[in-house]
């Protein structure tokens, strides 16, 4: 593999992840918030097939994804589900960051790029459903 395969697989794999939270979030987030939901998780299915076919016509095997997550919260009621979403959300940022910065050619980075802009403004809406402040932070995607 090379440092763009293992990147487009870094983000398969926080593209799963989210898919998954979304998943178990669903139940429990508001009747209001159920179509943004919707959307979102769309989205995020969108984007992991196209990284799954960047990866299929680099000839590497895209990761599989795992029965289940870890969720970085107990989800449990409409503000946990909002929180472990945009914890979901900041993760894809930080895949896509790092694809974008070690991709090798022009065409996988305007993927993570795409990635980390799309991640970014659905974790900004989470920010204001959760009512923080500031809802964007100055450099999406870098860890810690």
């Amino acid at each position: 593999m090379t440092a763009t395969t293992d990147a487009l697989a870094a983000a398969v794999d926080a593209e799963d992840a989210a898919i998954f939270t979304y998943g178990v979030s669903t139940a429990y987030v508001s009747t209001a918030r159920r179509s943004m939901v919707a959307e979102y998780v769309a989205a995020h299915r969108v984007r992991r097939n196209e990284l799954v076919a960047a990866l299929t016509a680099a000839g590497v095997a895209a990761p599989q994804a795992a029965a289940g997550y870890t969720l970085p919260v107990d989800v449990d009621d409409s503000v946990t589900a909002v929180q472990a979403l945009l914890a979901a959300e900041v993760d894809c940022t930080v895949a896509y960051r790092a694809l974008i910065e070690q991709s090798e050619d022009a065409t996988a980075r305007r993927t993570g790029l795409d990635g980390l802009t799309e991640s970014s403004v659905r974790a900004a809406n989470w920010r204001v459903a959760l009512r923080e402040s500031p809802v964007t932070v100055p450099f999406p995607g870098r860890a810690g």
